[in-house]
C-alpha cells in the first residue's frame, strides 16, 4: 500500500492545476495560484523537479541578466527579470501533475474554457460588425484595429491561447486512448475554437495553426493532409467578407498595410543586431531606441505598434544578443528532439504518451512559425500555456508516470 499523501502535496497539486487552467481566463488568478503552489510544494517536502531543458533555460536566463546588467536602460529591463517568475509554472507542473488523469483533465479543461472564451468572441464579433455599420464604416477598417479578445485584453493573446488549446485538443482526439467518451463535446469545442481563431484575424496564428495541423494530420492519416487546401478554399468562400479581405492581405494588402509595417520593424531590428550583436540593447531596448535604428530610407513609419519587433528571433537577438537568442533556439530544438525521440519509442496505435508528445511538438512548431511575425513568447499568458505543454510533454517521457 502507498503511504497516505500529505495535505501539502495535495494542495500543491490542486493549486498547480488551478494555475495552469486559470491562465486561459485570468493572468492574475493564475499567478496568485502559482505562488501558492510553489509555497505548498516547498512545504510538502516533495522533490523539486525540472525537465531536461533546465541547462539551456538557465543559460538563457543568465544571458538575460547579463544583457540587463550592460544595458543603458537597466530599470526598464528589470521587467524581463521579473518575468522569470512565470517559469515556475514549468517547475510546479513537472513536479506536481505526475498523473495521466490530471494531465488529461488539464487539457480538456483548457478546451472547455477556451470554447467558452470563443463563444464570448463570437458575441464580440457580431457587436463590432454591427457597430461598424451603424457608424457608416466598412467592416474591415473598423474591425481590424479592435478585434475579438474573448476573456483577454488583446486579440493576439486570445488568438495564441485558442491556438494552443486547439492544438492540444486535436492531439488528444487523434492519438489518445479512449476518446469516444463525450467525444461530441470536445469536437464542438474544437469547432468553436477553430472559428474563434478564424474570426480573430491574427494572420500569424492562422499560419501557426496550419503548420500544427499539417504536422498532426501527417502522423495520424497522411492522406488527410491533401484535403487541407480544399478546407482552406471552402473556409475562404464561406467566411464573411471581412475575413476574406484579411486572408488576401497576407500577400496583397489593400488598406491597412501591416505587412510594410513589419518589414520596417524587421529591418530596424537587423540594424540593432548589427550594432550590438553580443549583448543586444537590453530587454525593452528595441522599444525605447527604435527610432535611433530606423533605416535611413524610411521617411515615415507605417501605422502599427512599435512596442517590439514582431519577430521572436529578431526581438531576442536585439534585446539580449545573438548568443542568448541561440540559447533559446537550443532549448526549443531540444524539446522537439526529446519529444520526437520519445514518440519513436512508442508502439503503434493510440497512446496517451503519444498525444502529449505529438501535441508538444506541434505547439513548438506553431510557436516558431507564428514567431516569424509576432513576439509570441513575450506574452505572459501565451508563455505560461507554452510552459505547461512542455512540462506535460516531458512528463510523458517519465517512467514513473503511468499512461495507457
Amino acid at each position: 500500500m502507498h503511504p497516505p499523501e500529505r495535505f501539502t502535496s495535495r494542495a500543491a497539486r490542486w493549486l498547480t492545476f488551478g494555475s495552469a487552467v486559470s491562465i486561459v481566463f485570468s493572468i492574475a488568478v493564475s499567478q496568485i495560484l502559482l505562488a501558492l503552489a510553489v509555497v505548498a510544494l516547498l512545504l510538502s517536502g516533495d522533490k523539486l523537479q525540472l525537465p531536461r531543458i533546465k541547462l539551456p533555460l538557465a543559460l538563457f536566463m543568465l544571458g538575460t541578466v547579463i544583457a540587463v546588467a550592460f544595458s543603458p536602460d537597466r530599470v526598464a529591463g528589470l521587467v524581463q527579470i521579473r518575468k522569470f517568475y512565470v517559469f515556475l509554472e514549468l517547475l510546479v507542473v513537472f513536479s506536481c501533475l505526475r498523473s495521466a488523469a490530471w494531465i488529461r483533465a488539464l487539457f480538456l479543461t483548457w478546451a472547455g474554457v477556451a470554447g467558452v472564451s470563443g463563444i464570448v468572441g463570437f458575441v464580440q464579433f457580431a457587436r463590432k460588425v454591427h457597430q461598424a455599420r451603424l457608424a457608416g464604416q466598412d467592416d474591415y477598417s473598423y474591425y481590424v484595429g479592435e478585434r475579438i479578445t474573448g476573456f483577454m485584453s488583446h486579440w493576439n493573446t486570445f488568438s495564441g491561447q485558442e491556438m494552443f488549446a486547439l492544438i492540444m485538443l486535436a492531439a488528444f482526439l487523434l492519438f489518445a486512448v479512449s476518446t469516444r467518451k463525450r467525444a461530441w463535446v470536445w469536437v464542438v469545442c474544437g469547432v468553436v475554437m477553430s472559428a474563434a481563431v478564424l474570426l480573430a484575424e491574427t494572420r500569424a496564428i492562422w499560419i501557426g495553426t496550419a503548420v500544427a495541423a499539417v504536422y498532426l494530420l501527417w502522423f495520424w492519416r497522411r492522406w488527410v493532409v491533401a484535403a487541407i487546401p480544399l478546407v482552406i478554399v471552402v473556409a475562404y468562400f464561406v467566411a464573411p467578407p471581412v475575413i476574406q479581405e484579411r486572408f488576401t492581405s497576407i500577400l496583397h494588402p489593400k488598406r491597412v498595410d501591416s505587412n510594410q509595417f513589419r518589414i520596417v520593424t524587421w529591418r530596424t531590428g537587423v540594424n540593432m543586431i548589427k550594432a550590438h550583436p553580443l549583448l543586444g540593447l537590453g530587454p525593452e531596448g528595441p522599444r525605447i531606441h527604435f527610432d535611433q535604428y530606423l533605416p535611413s530610407d524610411v521617411t515615415s513609419k507605417p501605422e502599427g505598434s512599435y512596442i517590439h519587433l514582431h519577430n521572436i528571433y529578431l526581438e531576442y537577438a536585439a534585446e539580449r544578443g545573438i548568443p542568448t537568442m541561440l540559447l533559446l533556439m537550443w532549448m526549443l530544438a531540444m524539446i522537439v528532439y526529446d519529444f520526437w525521440r520519445g514518440v519513436r519509442k512508442l508502439p503503434a496505435g493510440r497512446n496517451d504518451r503519444k498525444y502529449l508528445l505529438h501535441g508538444g511538438i506541434a505547439v513548438v512548431l506553431a510557436t516558431l512559425a507564428e514567431g516569424v511575425a509576432e513576439y509570441n513568447l513575450g506574452d505572459t499568458e501565451v508563455l505560461t500555456m507554452f510552459l505547461v505543454v512542455v512540462a506535460c510533454g516531458y512528463l510523458a517521457l517519465e517512467r514513473d508516470v503511468e499512461f495507457r
